[in-house]
């Protein structure tokens, strides 16, 4: 019924914590590590799991591809009707996990091929003793299957993560999802490129997913982020790209598309104006005169929005004040 896809890394020192929320659900749950030619004891570790739960736990090795690759690879084996990703040093409530899987029992039972569950998730900031849910409510009905039309306008802190989302097999599938290779945060495409095939959605209010974040060597924290801004700022073009060919009808699916592409450009602009350095900011001025060149609406979209001037301050004042606001919005929803 449901296939977790667990993407693991030299994992070993964490993997064991999501598993044990991941194992023992009988059929009904289908967990796929995927082992990323990791040089630890992440395999061998996964294997004392798929001998303690034989045709419930898989283990899959291949070489180093990154991220997107060992989703990829995952999804090409998943054999359930419904999929998550889960990835190493996260892990799932259980008692949400089971109310997750009555609902998608209640699917299948019923016939109805609702394509995407969504529920809340949890930052689990290290050193932070209050802990931040973010939510869906008001944004999407309740315990409704709803087609888009039936949604209504996402909060600024109410873009679908990956941590968010359940999404039907065949959807991804359908959608031809490949995410791109050696690239880190490729977790926005997995969250916007298969919505264009998603008709109909499900909201259960439930604080399933545990978002771990505050490792020192964590891809989300803001040091390794710049370090590795042009693998944002890829995946960034390949959104804008994505949202530019794919064009939707629905109004409020094109309402939310937009609603993601503009705080994924929002957090490049910043991130580029933390880095500080003159290439850093002619980047950033880069990345917006090319989405101007190459589709004026979505730019029009997407640039001329409170966001969009926030990352667009003239002069070392105005990259302040952008530095500044983007310091509130970490404090107030407790990212990284």
């Amino acid at each position: 019924m449901l296939s977790v896809v667990v993407p693991a890394y030299n994992a070993e020192g964490y993997l064991a914590r999501a598993l044990d929320t991941l194992v023992g659900w009988g059929p009904d749950v289908e967990v796929v590590v995927v082992d990323d030619g990791s040089t630890d004891g992440t395999a061998a570790l996964a294997h004392t799991y798929v001998d303690r739960y034989p045709g419930e736990v898989r283990l899959l090795r291949k070489p180093n591809g990154g991220h997107g690759s060992a989703i990829n690879t995952g999804l090409d084996h998943a054999r359930g009707a419904y999929l998550k990703v889960v990835d190493a040093d996260d892990w799932l409530d259980r008692d949400a996990l089971a109310r997750v899987l009555d609902t998608l029992r209640g699917f299948l039972a019923d016939e109805r091929p609702v394509d995407l569950l969504v529920s809340n998730f949890v930052y689990e900031k290290v050193g932070k003793r209050t802990k931040t849910a973010v939510r869906y409510r008001g944004a999407l009905p309740t315990g409704q299957v709803v087609p888009w039309s039936g949604t209504r306008g996402f909060g600024k802190r109410q873009y679908l993560m990956m941590h968010a989302l359940i999404y039907r097999t065949a959807v991804l599938r359908e959608a031809g999802l490949r995410l791109p290779e050696h690239t880190f945060y490729v977790d926005s495409l997995y969250a916007l490129v298969p919505l264009a095939h998603v008709s109909t959605l499900y909201y259960l209010d439930v604080d399933l997913y545990r978002y771990f974040i505050g490792r020192a060597d964590q891809s989300v924290q803001e040091a390794v982020m710049l370090r590795r801004i042009d693998q944002q700022l890829r995946v960034n073009r390949l959104m804008l790209e994505h949202v530019s060919r794919v064009r939707v009808t629905d109004r409020r699916l094109r309402a939310y598309r937009l609603h993601y592409v503009e705080i994924i450009c929002t957090v490049s602009s910043i991130l580029l104006i933390r880095a500080g350095t003159p290439e850093s900011l002619a980047e950033r001025d880069r990345l917006w005169s090319e989405l101007r060149r190459q589709d004026f609406w979505l730019y029009r979209k997407v640039r001329w929005t409170v966001l969009g001037h926030l990352s667009n301050l003239p002069g070392p004042a105005g990259r302040r004040v952008s530095v500044l606001a983007y310091r509130v919005a970490q404090r107030a929803i407790g990212f990284s």
